[in-house]
């Protein structure tokens, strides 16, 4: 038998393919169609064996169908936008573009010496300005519903690549690209409101037909919709004296699933990002410890603050807020556990029912205060009708699972307690009653941040005026292109 060449017997037959448009979608066609899409590559250099693998299985979904009798519309190009091109240009002294196009020119060759089936009539390149016009339309369109905002943020900030980065880039601390230190920075930002869809997304997830339950539950998590009610307390006045009237500026939201724990409030805590911070401390003997927590809080991400194993941190302000349903005053506390982009970035702590709270106030000798219990319970029998605050410490290894019969909880003891329970019901509408709550939900996703990119990465469409502030480009005008002239190397960049 004749032994099988590669080098022979493959570019001949991808030769007469190509000669044949075998792979070209005709515009106009009787035929069944069937689009097989595979996941753009980024053009970082020459294909590598994952390249190789992914696109195998492409395009064997894609020459199946065509000997089904399907045309076939099966594409390829490459996200070509992102700072390793940009990182590359300033190092080789050289621009992104070049770079860029350097190597989508040798994993073009290197797809076509797979013999894959694209129809490279249907080439897409993130970066052309002809494709990356349609990115800006886009954005424009959103625009005109008031789907996109600009605001200040605080943000993950690498000095070392200049950019923003997500919380799941920074590594304890550090970016996961040049291993330096990151920062938290307040910077302006462009964001995609997804938020105003999060129920419609949560719902739609019914109609996701043969996807795993795994997965959708997981989406779920992600968008994190939780049912409960916001909460005003009131801040005291450095001496300790709470407001006769209480203006807007002397409340404190907090939002909780949990309103029937509310005599179990023993200290409130802040964010280390929240704007009253710095104001609360100011001149006082608390302000160092205080901004030296918020300080170190900048180096940890969200989200190793937020995980339950991550060592807690706290420091007194000084001051103190007034708990809405009994009249106590509890102190407030800064906690680089508490996040800002949750709720409202404030917790009302309630260390009996709260693991993260429990922990906090062992370490920092805070009451931990028991208002629901089983009723097997030991201190059950003698609190059960207790409405006045009798025991505040108690000598339990962990937080109680909070589920079971309130006490200690003035009229609402002996209710049930829980997520929508009768003593949760109760209370909130006493709040509502008086005007210090309301109901309300909350998610936990939120608005996706998109100008995370330096000089390689598609202008924003809007034009920054002095007289009429920052305004969309008109549409006649796309695309608005980056300038070629630019000399990375020699240190200048430009935010998109």
């Amino acid at each position: 038998m004749k032994a099988y060449n590669p080098h022979e017997i493959e570019p001949r037959l991808q030769l007469a393919w190509e000669e044949a448009g075998l792979f070209c979608v005709p515009e106009n066609s009787d035929a069944p169609k069937k689009y097989v899409l595979e996941m753009f590559p980024y053009p970082s250099g020459d294909m590598h064996m994952g390249h190789a693998s992914n696109y195998t299985y492409g395009d064997v979904a894609a020459r199946y169908a065509k000997m089904q009798g399907f045309d076939v519309l099966h594409p390829m190009g490459w996200d070509a936008f992102g700072l390793p091109a940009e990182n590359a240009a300033v190092k080789h002294h050289s621009h992104p573009a070049l770079w860029t196009y350097q190597n989508i020119e040798t994993q073009r060759k290197s797809f076509t010496r797979m013999g894959f089936s694209y129809d490279w009539d249907r080439k897409v390149v993130a970066c052309d300005p002809e494709y990356y016009r349609w990115g800006q339309w886009i954005f424009l369109k959103f625009w005109e519903r008031g789907l996109v905002e600009r605001r200040n943020s605080p943000v993950n900030w690498c000095p070392s690549c200049a950019t923003v980065l997500a919380n799941e880039q920074v590594i304890e601390g550090r970016c996961w690209r040049c291993d330096s230190e990151v920062e938290k920075r307040d910077l302006t930002q462009w964001y995609y409101k997804i938020t105003d869809y999060a129920q419609e997304l949560l719902d739609d997830l019914n109609q996701l037909e043969g996807w795993p339950e795994r997965v959708k539950q997981q989406q779920a998590n992600w968008i994190g919709r939780s049912e409960g009610a916001n909460v005003d307390f009131i801040l005291c006045d450095p001496q300790g004296n709470a407001p006769a009237e209480p203006t807007e500026d002397d409340i404190i939201t907090v939002f909780t699933t949990r309103a029937d724990t509310l005599f179990g409030c023993s200290f409130f805590l802040l964010a280390p990002e929240s704007k009253l911070v710095p104001q609360l401390v100011a001149g006082t003997e608390y302000e160092q410890p205080v901004m030296e927590l918020v300080e170190a809080a900048k180096k940890v991400t969200a989200v190793q603050r937020a995980q339950g194993d991550h060592e807690k941190h706290g420091a007194f302000t000084g001051r103190y807020v007034v708990n809405p349903i009994n009249g106590e005053k509890v102190p407030v506390w800064v906690a680089d556990y508490i996040v800002a982009d949750y709720g409202t970035g404030a917790v009302m702590a309630v260390p009996c029912g709260d693991t993260r709270d429990f922990e906090f106030a062992r370490k920092y000798d805070l009451p931990i205060i028991p208002i629901i219990l089983s009723e097997d319970d030991p201190l059950y029998p003698s609190l059960k009708d207790e409405q006045n605050r009798v025991v505040t410490e108690v000598d339990w290894p962990e937080a109680y699972a909070a589920e079971g019969t309130l006490v200690q909880s003035g009229p609402y003891t002996g209710m049930a307690g829980g997520k929508h329970s009768e003593g949760e019901a109760a209370i909130v509408a006493a709040l509502e009653e008086a005007g210090r709550g309301k109901r309300t939900v909350e998610f936990r996703l939120r608005d996706w941040l998109i100008s995370r990119q330096r000089y390689w990465g598609n202008p924003i469409p809007a034009i920054h005026c002095e007289t009429c502030g920052v305004v969309p480009v008109p549409e006649e005008d796309l695309p608005v292109r980056l300038p070629e002239d630019i000399d990375l190397a020699a240190g200048e960049t430009l935010a998109t």
